[in-house]
């Protein structure tokens, strides 16, 4: 997103507002990368949020609450004993940059009033929060950025804190019109105008350089220039900034496909079509929906990592085994020329001399009678060279029993491992991901913490609930474990029961309250079972649907897996727009 030095200076103007001579009354670091603070003004709380994100860098004020750890972090604790009970003096971004400096006043060790600073630049991978004292002097960051890291600039506790460098941008705020004008003048004619703005000026990004060329009249598509193109870009650059320093912003978000927020701009550019852009009262309110679900699901990447990994590791084992497996099955379907040999030698007992190396026999199975080569074994007598193959046989053939019986178990469990992996990639929170994580210890795939103290209760997560157009309650489980209590413990004998054909997904159940199903019903049934599975991207998915009463699960089977009689078929191309559509419990 554009989270550029425009946008952050409206931000800034912003939170000065609400935030200025505030009392800081707690402080909290959700994650490794993120820090609450907790601000009392006006008689109402408001919460600064601060991420040094590598993905979602941002400060803004929000709503959302997230689980604090037990133990906060060494960074939360300096900054609750240097800045609680404190007095938020201002927020201030320097010279355009992507850095918001916010100052406090707080008592020092000898009750004197002193200043400190809290800095949080916003630079992408390099993105950070650092604290430092009135005199610049690094307290503390929540990354550490030491010599080996960046030989340019360390961030370290005792450092002098100094800005990084300005890639020899100029403050665009400073530029006057005549430099403008020159600048745009000079210009390689083969460079667009909206990257000479953009690589020439600190916080002007792309998007932004594009709408002041578009106020000025480019021509955006073939680039041509009329003549008095530069006083024109230099007009649009200077009404723009005029707005910036007025502060009559009017941020918006950029909605992408399928109405998902892509952007958030500090006016509502003129680039885009209005239905695109949603008005919102302020920047924080923005920022805070933009990334609630961007920064939610980034973060549940991260802690499904290992679980993944797990989940593949295991996967790479059974399909090792399915192959040897295999081969012994392969090899064992020989056997059955043992038993040839060991009838052919007991048909012809006489006729075979004692101490031969080998036997032609005429093969009294085959309609040509063609003789047959068999192998003796000359310290042997012919009978017991005819029952060393029998017992051949007899081992071959249970090998091929045990094997091929062990081969579907192999089967069943990458099925089975294949569904975890796919629920797995459909986790939206931290209670879904807790319920897998149960699976697979339950699976024995993953060992229990065996943390001291009382065990931590297990988060809940239930299962996704829509309406259908016809007014059916439709239900649809997140995992195995809630796929089996949906199907065999919620669902009524008469409710319906669908799933993909062959393909790892959830349960959708449809309660039907001993009504017949509509079609439209049944569609958008079939629609979610194929959205919540393995098939999400293909055409023409099959989906199985009877009676939940037709639906049972074997004995010994693992969560989720079950067996159905008596259904039938209907192919769905599935549509994420269908199911936005459909009203959600």
């Amino acid at each position: 997103m554009a989270f550029d030095g425009v946008l952050l200076s409206g931000l800034a103007r912003e939170l000065q507002a609400v935030l200025a001579n505030g009392r800081v009354d707690r402080i909290h670091q959700p994650e490794t990368d993120e820090i609450h603070i907790l601000i009392r003004n006006n008689g109402r709380n408001h919460k600064l949020l601060l991420s040094a994100s590598a993905s979602y860098p941002r400060i803004h004020l929000t709503e959302r609450n997230k689980e604090n750890p037990l133990v906060p972090p060494l960074f939360c604790m300096v900054l609750r004993k240097h800045l609680t009970g404190g007095r938020l003096l201002s927020i201030h971004q320097p010279g355009f940059e992507r850095i918001l400096e916010i100052a406090f006043e707080v008592p020092d060790e000898m009750g004197d009033r002193t200043e400190k600073k809290l800095i949080i630049e916003i630079m992408g991978r390099h993105s950070n929060i650092i604290f430092t004292d009135k005199e610049g002097k690094i307290l503390d960051s929540i990354k550490h950025v030491g010599e080996n890291i960046s030989r340019v600039r360390e961030v370290l506790p005792g450092k002098q804190y100094v800005f990084p460098p300005s890639q020899g941008k100029s403050d665009p705020l400073s530029a006057n019109s005549d430099q403008m004008i020159s600048l745009l003048a000079s210009r390689d004619h083969s460079i667009r105008p909206e990257r000479i703005l953009a690589d020439t000026f600190t916080g002007i990004s792309r998007t932004t350089a594009e709408e002041i060329c578009r106020i000025a009249g480019c021509d955006m598509v073939s680039g041509r220039q009329e003549a008095d193109t530069a006083e024109k870009i230099a007009s649009a650059f200077a009404g723009f900034l005029s707005k910036v320093r007025e502060g009559l912003f009017q941020p918006v978000i950029l909605l992408g496909e399928q109405s998902k927020p892509k952007d958030i701009l500090p006016f509502p550019y003129g680039l885009f079509p209005s239905e695109q852009l949603k008005p919102y009262p302020s920047f924080s309110q923005a920022l805070d929906d933009f990334f609630a679900v961007r920064d939610r699901m980034e973060r549940v990447q991260q802690r499904t990592s290992h679980l993944h990994r797990v989940i593949k590791n295991n996967l790479d084992r059974c399909t090792k085994k399915l192959d040897m497996q295999r081969t012994e099955i392969e090899e064992a379907k020989k056997g059955e020329i043992y038993r040839l040999y060991g009838e052919l030698i007991t048909s012809n007992l006489y006729n075979i001399p004692s101490g031969a190396k080998e036997v032609a026999l005429h093969n009294y199975y085959d309609p040509e009678n063609e003789v047959v080569l068999v192998p003796m074994d000359p310290t042997k007598i012919p009978s017991q060279n005819a029952q060393a193959y029998f017992k051949r046989y007899s081992k071959s053939k249970t090998v091929l029993e045990k094997q091929t019986e062990f081969r579907k178990e192999t089967q069943e469990e990458i099925k089975y491992l294949e569904s975890l992996a796919e629920h797995l990639s459909m986790c939206s929170n931290e209670a879904d991901l807790s319920e897998i994580r149960e699976e697979l210890v339950r699976g024995g795939y993953l060992r229990r913490d065996s943390g001291k103290g009382k065990p931590k209760q297990r988060m809940v997560s239930m299962p996704h609930h829509y309406l259908s157009s016809d007014g059916f309650e439709i239900f649809v489980g997140k995992n195995n474990l809630q796929n089996d209590h949906l199907t065999l413990k919620t669902a009524g004998s008469s409710d319906l029961w669908l799933h993909t054909k062959g393909i790892p997904g959830s349960h959708v159940i449809v309660r039907t309250l001993g009504r017949p199903v509509p079609e439209a019903t049944l569609e958008e049934a079939a629609n979610l079972a194929v959205y919540y599975s393995k098939g999400s991207s293909s055409a023409n998915v099959p989906v199985d649907y009877c009676p939940r009463k037709n639906v049972k699960k074997p004995g010994g089977a693992k969560p989720g897996m079950v067996i159905y009689e008596q259904y039938k078929t209907i192919y769905i191309t599935p549509s994420e727009e269908k199911v936005q559509r459909m009203k959600k419990l």
